[in-house]
């Protein structure tokens, strides 16, 4: 089975999936709710949103001054179209993965 056209090396890790996934559902994210929201430390978040800015995927806004300061993120629309193509790249792949017949699975699983 070949790779399908749209699949992102970039995005397939589970963390960065995540973030893309959280990201997709907002225009704007604050970093507090994916750090909580991805169960991540600080530095690893800021490692994996600053591997999507470069890429172009996400973009970076900060608001406030001192301890207000928050820090957002959104995707692109070249975020947003690549990870749209790499969840369609997913949905090839497993929709083309043959099923086994019930039966046979009961089969298998008997001692």
């Amino acid at each position: 089975m070949s790779t399908p056209a749209g699949f992102d090396e970039l995005i397939h890790p589970p963390t960065r999936l995540g973030l893309m996934a959280l990201l997709a559902a907002t225009d704007w994210a604050e970093f507090s709710f994916l750090k909580e929201s991805l169960d991540l430390s600080d530095s690893a978040l800021s490692k994996q949103v600053s591997t999507l800015t470069e890429a172009g995927y996400a973009k970076i806004r900060k608001e406030g001054a001192g301890r207000r300061r928050r820090t957002l993120v959104t995707l692109t629309p070249h975020g947003r179209t690549a990870f749209d193509g790499h969840v369609e790249a997913l949905r090839q792949l497993v929709s083309g993965v043959p099923s086994a017949p019930t039966a046979e699975v009961d089969r298998q699983k008997r001692p």
